[in-house]
């Protein structure tokens, strides 16, 4: 997409998507930071993070805070102008299908709400699980949900663009990209009707978590 019609360029949108979390996203973003926290905890001992679509940097300032060594990759100057203002993390200019790092240069690689805006997400996968040594995290909008079809409904030039998975589908993916990397996959979901505020492995909740346990250990290398 070029940058002229991209709306992520969008100084305008940037702010608006930093402010959303201290409106009406204040309760989105509990639950999935919830989600991601109990995902994060399956890799004991990571301690450096690439989030790739980091936008304003508000997931890498809360990986930050929670002990992490974090860079943040995104496309968008606006964004990545915002992110650097409020500082936390290590940020970067970038795109998701050329990640400018070496093989296995991060224990874990993040994709935020990044995945349903990617110009090619097989590739934007491959590419993370070449960059990761221990896993990938991932945080997707369920297509099945009702926040889902909801923001589909909503259209504009964001949703319009998205392309949004259901947690079989977001599998099925993460599977090929891992190829004979792959250890293990698990997912679970959140944001379910109030006042249910848990995560459960139910394929309703409008907020898809899953962590990719990759194969990291190489001749020499300890387990």
């Amino acid at each position: 997409m070029a940058a002229e019609t991209d709306p992520f360029f969008s100084e305008e949108l940037a702010r608006r998507y930093e402010a959303w979390y201290d409106g009406p996203g204040r309760r989105a973003d509990r639950l999935e930071k919830r989600l991601l926290a109990r995902l994060l905890a399956e890799f004991d001992g990571a301690r450096s993070i690439l989030e790739v679509g980091c936008g304003t940097g508000h997931f890498s300032r809360w990986l930050v805070d929670r002990g992490y060594e974090v860079t943040g990759l995104d496309h968008s100057p606006a964004m990545l102008g915002i992110a650097r203002a409020h500082g936390g993390a290590r940020f970067v200019e970038g795109d998701a299908m050329n990640i400018p790092m070496p093989p296995r240069a991060m224990d874990l690689v993040m994709l935020l709400t990044t995945l349903e805006f990617t110009r090619n997400p097989d590739r934007a996968l491959r590419e993370a699980v070449r960059i990761a040594r221990r896993g990938v995290v991932l945080g997707v909008l369920n297509r099945r949900s009702l926040p889902g079809r909801r923001r589909r409904r909503a259209g504009g030039p964001i949703w319009s663009a998205a392309r949004l998975y259901a947690p079989g589908e977001l599998v099925v993916k993460a599977r090929h990209a891992a190829g004979e990397r792959l250890a293990s996959i698990r997912w679970r979901t959140t944001l379910f009707p109030r006042p249910i505020d848990v995560s459960l492995p139910l394929p309703w909740g409008g907020f898809i978590g899953l962590a990719l346990k990759l194969e990291h250990s190489r001749e020499g290398e300890s387990t």
